[in-house]
C-alpha cells in the first residue's frame, strides 16, 4: 500500500522546488550598459545575482525528491520481484518517464544557473550585455511539476504491483529430464 505520508512529503518537496523555479525566472540578472570617461570605454552592469541561488535551491530540492521516491521503491531494480500485472508495466513506464522528465528539469535549472551568473567583463564601444533567456528558469519549473505528478504516479503503480507476493505457479521453466 502507498504510504500516504509519503506522497504529501514529496508533493511538499515538489511545490518547494516549484516556487523557487519560479521566483528564479521572475528574478533573472538583467544588465545596463555604463561609460567609464569616453564613449569608447563602456561596460556592462549586472543587478543582483538571486536568481541563480534560487535556481540551484530548487535543482537540489527536486533531487531530494526524486531520492525519497527512488529509496522508497529501491529504484525499481533492487527489492523483491513485482507480480506481473498491468500495475507493473505502468511502474516501469512510469519510471522511466520520471527520470526523463527529472533530467530535462535538472538540465533546465542547471543551465539557468550558470547562465544566469555570466557575467561579461569586457570593455569596448560595441558592448552586447548578455543575460538569460527568458523561460529557461520556467521550463525547469514546468519539468518540475511533471516530474512531480509522474514520480507519484510511479510510486503508487509500485506499490500496487509489489502489494502480492511474486507467483511463479506459470513459469515451469525448461525440463531436463527423460521424456
Amino acid at each position: 500500500m502507498a504510504s500516504t505520508l509519503l506522497l504529501v512529503a514529496v508533493f511538499v518537496i515538489d511545490l518547494i522546488a516549484f516556487a523557487l523555479a519560479v521566483a528564479a525566472e521572475q528574478r533573472r540578472s538583467t544588465a545596463s550598459v555604463q561609460n567609464e570617461g569616453s564613449e569608447s570605454e563602456r561596460y556592462c552592469v549586472y543587478d543582483k545575482d538571486i536568481a541563480t541561488s534560487l535556481g540551484v535551491a530548487s535543482l537540489l530540492f527536486l533531487l531530494v525528491s526524486q531520492l525519497v521516491i527512488m529509496v522508497a521503491t529501491r529504484c525499481l531494480c533492487c527489492g523483491r520481484a513485482m507480480r506481473p500485472s498491468g500495475s507493473r508495466a505502468w511502474a516501469i513506464v512510469l519510471f522511466i518517464t520520471s527520470w526523463v522528465f527529472f533530467f530535462l528539469a535538472e538540465v533546465c535549472l542547471l543551465a539557468g544557473s550558470v547562465r544566469n551568473a555570466h557575467h561579461t567583463k569586457y570593455l569596448g564601444s560595441k558592448i552586447s550585455c548578455q543575460v538569460l533567456r527568458r523561460g529557461v528558469f520556467g521550463a525547469g519549473a514546468a519539468f518540475i511539476v511533471l516530474t512531480g505528478i509522474v514520480s507519484e504516479l510511479y510510486y503508487v503503480s509500485h506499490s500496487k504491483a509489489n502489494d502480492g507476493q511474486a507467483t511463479y505457479a506459470r513459469d515451469t521453466g525448461i525440463r531436463m529430464g527423460n521424456l
